[in-house]
């Protein structure tokens, strides 16, 4: 008896002396306080006790306490499994019980670490590689684009991934050493991390590259998984370089405008450190890499002198014979390699292609020791400014001041930042401009350096003395601008990003149907098969329908009544179809002159009928008939001009417009009978269209008619040449003239309405339009008025 009663005070007595910590009373806050309350408690107890601000010895403790609180409330899950389970630890998950086992109202606790149970198949190790949803996208997946990913799919009670955990830890080892990024989800509290990655099943193991991820389906080998990172990155990242080919990728500068850096080893492959580095900083370094091994690689060796004991890089900038850097070590760890390439990722006077560059090149002035003053030459690569642009390089190399950075832009790749800079527009290239920025909204002060810049010896003296003057009195900058954002000289054209999206789509494509990856692939088949059965479908059904069967038809629309003038058959086509079924026509009369002629609105057209007296019935009915299919256009008005009472204003408004009289009666002026101050010219017939806004018409000319068939002339809009075998005599042509011969006339006004419509008539313009005030006296005798000014009249 007294054996149990003290082995259940020894198993009791780690509650006893247990300090479980309660994050709401570290916080401050209450059991109810909202998240904003939680954080808000979190910032200020952290500036209070943090280990930099505060001595206390107690300090450190106190804001490890903090912190771990604020994760456990600020996260809704972990808060709701401490409200409902007690204090975490530090790797328990939420939803999980506290260790050991509580019964009895806690009275009696059972240690499983006793019976060494574990809880989990998970390592612990694993804890401080956990991904979080909000912090794979923010932190993770824009990091991918600088190193790959291997993240592994786990849970808390999966058995089967204890098989691989040993191989997982010395793969993690070795890979993370390189500069490979390890992850770990756990697809039970993850889920939609899991979901955004696509995986379903735990153990899975896939890699994450420029934001794209790719499943592991081999054994779970080190040199497996060690090989499928390495199958993650670009193939052609790295160049092989021979004795045949090294002057050609170092004298590549210019082109890329970026450093060269190679790699000298005795590896058939490249190794796996070098590939990632070129990965990292292939923005900034073209790599290259020389097998030592081979016998066509003795030249490049014996060129510069390198060491075949242990691994070595060389890099090279502007200066293909010497290289810029060096490094060599028998272990070549990643740090190194980063602080090597880093140190040097830019050329000695790199061209602006980017405002990525720009940005890194000529940072922000932040506070006064640390300025950056920009000695920018604006020029060109014509072959006319090489020796310029060699010598401003040349003086580059001697000023290596870290307060100094040089660079140069080609004025037609860069024209709005050029543009900006270069006040004087004649400005004769090359141009020197000293700049620092003040802000990364583009706004800079800068100075441009007189003279210009050829090279010689006394531009580079005036250069030195601006500079060593800038140092002295920063004030010398003393203009100030706004820069415009630098075009992307290195932006891959559209149809290259369509087809490498493409070949990506392709290629997973490919995986998911390889490796039966049907869950992602549900959408994509359903959609195929979907469209595969609407087109079936279709032609199944045309297939079996009987060629006999009749479609219902239409009914037609109804034609608009036939005019009461005119043949039948001689309706004219329109694609706008009247709105009404007779034509309105308005008398044109010094009344209605004003408004259906001067104040017409603009893009109004009014479409004029001259006739007389005689003609006037037979030759509105045809008018109509003609027209008809146009008088659905808004823009279209009808009006007709007695010429008996106003043949003033038509031989004025000919005289405006020499042209429409050259066209109108060719060689006829002077075969009168009776002298020019008798002769008067028929215009019956003739049809105005008047742009009343623009001031020009349009002149359309009658079909002759008489006895003669075979004289009859056509309406030639453009003033072509009549036929020369019509009657001179138009007094006895309009005798002779039936009704019914008069009518025709207008036989092709339709065409020429068409014409109108379509805008490739001739306009004849004039300076303004004669006024319609006068009545022009018929026989010597005044003609008598109506009473009513004007007339308006529909004809069907």
């Amino acid at each position: 008896m007294k054996a149990l009663l003290l082995l259940l005070v020894l198993a009791a007595d780690p509650l006893v002396g247990a300090s479980d910590v309660d994050p709401y009373r570290v916080l401050g806050v209450s059991r109810r306080a909202s998240q904003a309350e939680i954080k808000k408690a979190y910032k200020q107890l952290a500036r209070e006790w943090h280990p930099d601000k505060n001595k206390d010895p107690k300090a450190e403790d106190m804001f490890i306490k903090i912190s771990k609180s604020y994760e456990i409330l600020s996260n809704e899950e972990r808060r709701a499994n401490y409200d409902q389970y007690g204090q975490m630890e530090e790797n328990q998950r939420p939803h999980q019980p506290h260790q050991g086992f509580h019964s009895f109202h806690s009275s009696f606790h059972f240690d499983e670490s006793f019976f060494h149970f574990s809880r989990s198949g998970r390592d612990f190790a694993d804890s401080k590689y956990m991904l979080h949803f909000a912090q794979f996208n923010s932190e993770v997946l824009p990091d991918s684009y600088q190193r790959p990913y291997l993240i592994k799919i786990t849970s808390e009670w999966c058995f089967t991934c204890i098989h691989m955990e040993p191989v997982w830890k010395e793969t993690v080892q070795e890979l993370e050493a390189l500069g490979v990024g390890i992850g770990v989800v756990d697809i039970g509290y993850e889920r939609r991390l899991a979901n955004q990655l696509g995986a379903h099943r735990t153990p899975s193991i896939l890699g994450l590259i420029n934001g794209k991820v790719t499943f592991f389906h081999y054994a779970v080998v080190r040199e497996h998984l060690r090989q499928f990172v390495e199958s993650l990155l670009p193939q052609r990242q790295v160049e092989k370089v021979m004795d045949s080919s090294y002057r050609q990728f170092l004298d590549r500068w210019p082109e890329e405008n970026k450093p060269s850096v190679l790699m000298f080893d005795r590896r058939a492959e490249t190794p796996l450190l070098f590939k990632l580095a070129a990965f990292a900083y292939k923005d900034y370094v073209r790599f290259g890499y020389v097998d030592q091994g081979l016998t066509e690689t003795t030249e490049v060796q014996r060129r510069f002198s390198v060491n075949t004991l242990a691994p070595t890089m060389l890099l090279f900038k502007e200066n293909a014979e010497k290289p810029a850097d060096v490094i060599q070590a028998r272990a070549m760890k990643r740090p190194i390699v980063d602080e090597f390439i880093s140190n040097n990722r830019f050329l000695q006077v790199p061209r602006l292609v980017n405002q990525k560059l720009f940005d890194e090149l000529c940072p922000v002035k932040q506070f006064h020791r640390r300025r950056k003053y920009c000695v920018l030459l604006i020029t060109s690569e014509d072959d006319a400014f090489t020796s310029g642009n060699s010598a401003f390089r040349s003086f580059a190399a001697s000023n290596t001041k870290e307060v100094l950075r040089f660079a140069y832009v080609y004025q037609h790749q860069q024209k709005p930042l050029c543009d900006t800079l270069l006040q004087d527009r004649n400005t004769i290239l090359p141009q020197v401009v000293i700049l620092e920025r003040r802000s990364a909204a583009g706004k800079v002060v800068y100075k441009e350096v007189m003279g210009g810049w050829n090279g010689s010896e006394e531009d580079q003296r005036l250069l030195q003395e601006e500079l060593e003057l800038l140092q002295k009195e920063p004030a010398f900058l003393s203009l100030e601008v706004t820069l415009p954002e630098l075009n992307n000289e290195l932006a891959a054209m559209f149809l290259i990003r369509w087809m490498n999206t493409a070949y990506d789509y392709v290629s997973q494509l490919y995986l998911d149907v390889l490796y039966s990856n049907w869950r992602e692939m549900m959408p994509i088949l359903s959609l195929i098969f979907s469209a595969l059965f609407i087109l079936c479908g279709t032609v199944i059904i045309q297939a079996f329908s009987e060629p006999g069967e009749e479609k219902p038809s239409k009914p037609k629309p109804k034609e608009p009544p036939p005019t009461s003038a005119g043949p039948d058959g001689a309706e004219s086509s329109s694609s706008r179809p009247p709105k009404k079924n007779f034509v309105e026509v308005t008398e044109l009369t010094d009344i209605t002159y004003i408004s259906n002629l001067v104040r017409l609105k603009p893009g109004h057209i009014n479409v004029v009928l001259v006739l007389s007296n005689a003609a006037k019935q037979a030759l509105l009915k045809k008018f109509a008939k003609e027209v008809f299919s146009f008088s659905g256009t808004q823009t279209l008005h009808y009006s007709f001009l007695n010429v008996d009472k106003h043949q003033r204003w038509m031989d004025s408004l000919l005289e405006l417009s020499p042209e429409a009289i050259l066209a109108e009666q060719p060689g006829e002026e002077d075969d009168d009978e009776g002298g020019a101050d008798d002769y008067r010219r028929d215009y019956t017939g003739h049809v105005l269209a008047l742009n009343g806004h623009k001031k020009y018409f349009c002149l359309f000319k009658p079909v002759f008619t008489g006895e003669e068939a075979e004289s009859s002339r056509s309406s030639d809009e453009d003033g072509g040449a009549r036929s020369r075998s019509r009657s001179r005599s138009r007094s006895s042509s309009r005798s002779r003239s039936t009704t019914i011969q008069i009518h025709h006339k207008l036989d092709r006004l339709s065409l020429w309405m068409e014409r109108l419509m379509e805008g490739t008539l001739p306009r004849h313009y004039v300076p303004s339009w004669p006024g319609l005030d006068k009545i022009t006296p018929e026989g010597g005798r005044t003609p008598k008025l109506s009473n009513r000014t004007g007339s308006t009249q529909n004809f069907r």
